[in-house]
């Protein structure tokens, strides 16, 4: 943490008044107290399973995040591992079964969905859930989730089973990732596709 000085007190209330200034100390001293090498976790928050997550290093979230690891006595290893200084915005919500895994310097907007499983198969890997059975008693498949170093996610993105997004990408607002997306691009759209992609020959990001 770097050091507390009169000045960049009198920032703090500039950016946040009093009351916002008064929240932010009460979170910062939660924080210490309860989540060891994190750097800010804004509350509420809810977690389940914080056996099973690894907060990586300097990772700070907004308010009423969300972040559940569904592990049993015979999970071995995290279910939900960041790296190092991780960035969530408000009400992101992260669920993990198998792995997820989301790398150093992502950031995250508000009210993005992560998850690695859903409550049945729909004809992925030719297996088929009956839609006779209710949702809850179907039975969870899931397929593994990996997020690389430097990523940025805008809002209301939804990140489904088996997805890996590669480094440097951005996922634009209100995308749903069904599938891979390569290192270094821009997709949108629901499903996502790609629309650009860097070009480190030229510096530029360049249509597809």
């Amino acid at each position: 943490m770097p050091s507390i000085t009169f000045q960049s007190i009198k920032h703090l209330f500039r950016d946040y008044g009093y009351i916002g200034t008064l929240w932010l100390a009460f979170d910062l001293a939660r924080t210490r107290i309860w989540f060891r090498g994190v750097r800010l976790i804004r509350f509420p928050i809810y977690i389940r399973g914080q056996r099973w997550i690894n907060f990586g290093n300097n990772f700070s979230t907004g308010r009423f995040a969300r972040i559940e690891a569904f592990g049993n006595s015979s999970t071995v290893g995290k279910l939900i591992q960041f790296g190092r200084n991780v960035r969530i915005n408000d009400n992101v919500h992260i669920g993990a079964v198998e792995s997820v895994i989301i790398g150093d310097r992502v950031l995250i907007a508000s009210k993005v969905y992560i998850s690695d499983h859903n409550h049945g198969a729909y004809g992925k890997d030719g297996t088929h859930s009956d839609p006779t059975v209710p949702p809850f008693d179907r039975p969870i498949h899931s397929a593994p989730v990996v997020i690389e170093d430097d990523v940025w996610i805008g809002e209301f993105v939804s990140v489904l089973p088996g997805v890996r997004i590669g480094r440097g990408s951005v996922i634009g607002s209100m995308t749903t990732v069904t599938h891979d997306i390569p290192a270094y691009s821009i997709a949108v759209g629901s499903p996502a596709r790609v629309i650009k992609q860097y070009i480190v020959d030229s510096g530029s990001w360049e249509r597809v």
